[in-house]
């Protein structure tokens, strides 16, 4: 037997193991046979063999598709899942405050147009680049809201109308039929189709509208608080909201 690493022949054998006296090299002495006649190192090398390769653990689907993507904070989640809630609302209030106003009719003054409690939109953009026009029905700020008693001090009170004078024309009510003249001097009967179905009584002006200025009555005729009982009979332009279009509430139809 030789040493296997420099091929020398002087080996020492110690026990189990031989050491070559050249080299130092030390080697298990593979002549050694086991109680049931098997090599010593075969049988390492067979268990060896034979042991199970650890392998990594296999990472799921959506472990693996998710790697290297940054966790979610709290406060990123909390700002994506209200994001979309504040910009509705700032939606809602720009169109509300530009766009669109609406009220609740508290009053039977403008029967059988409007019924008590409708619920109505309007819109602020009617009236940019047009002047309102007789008939039409609109949102105003009430002249006298400062000095009627009843209405709060703190902020303005809204009324539901429709324009029955223009600017420079003349109002006059005479046994409850509305007659206008125009500018030009001409005088007509108003449309009353759209009155309550009562006779209107009364007999009130001559009422001259100022420039810029609109007279407004109530379909109701015989129960509305209007221009003929105002301290402030006019309403300027400036403090026309918009114009009514339709309900939206006990039910949805247009207004005119």
């Amino acid at each position: 037997m030789k040493c296997k690493k420099c091929g020398s022949d002087a080996l020492i054998k110690t026990d189990d193991w031989i050491e070559c006296a050249s080299c130092g090299a030390k080697m298990f002495d593979t002549e050694i046979k086991t109680e049931e006649g098997a090599n010593p190192t075969k049988e390492i090398e067979q268990m060896e063999s034979q042991a199970p390769v650890k392998s990594k653990p296999e990472e799921s689907f959506e472990e693996s598709e998710q790697e290297g993507e940054p966790k979610k904070s709290k406060a990123r989640e909390a700002i994506e899942f209200l994001a979309p809630i504040v910009i509705a609302v700032i939606v809602a209030i720009l169109l509300k405050t530009f766009v669109f106003a609406n009220a609740i009719v508290p009053t039977g003054s403008m029967l059988n147009t409007i019924q008590k409690g409708d619920r109505i939109i309007a819109s602020r953009l009617a009236y940019i680049n047009e002047d309102p026009e007789r008939y039409d029905i609109v949102i105003f700020e009430y002249p006298d809201w400062q000095i009627d008693p009843s209405c709060p001090k703190d902020k303005p009170t809204y009324f539901v109308k429709r324009i029955v004078g223009l600017p420079g024309e003349t109002v006059e009510i005479v046994e409850g039929v509305v007659y206008v003249t125009k500018a030009d001097g001409e005088t007509i009967q108003l449309d009353d189709e759209f009155v309550t179905n009562c006779i209107p009584t009364g007999d009130y002006g001559p009422f001259v509208v100022p420039e810029g200025c609109y007279f407004m009555m109530g379909d109701n005729r015989n129960d509305s608080h209007d221009s003929r009982f105002w301290t402030n009979k006019f309403v300027e332009k400036d403090k026309i909201l918009g114009k009514v279009k339709f309900k939206y509430y006990p039910g949805i139809s247009s207004i005119e």
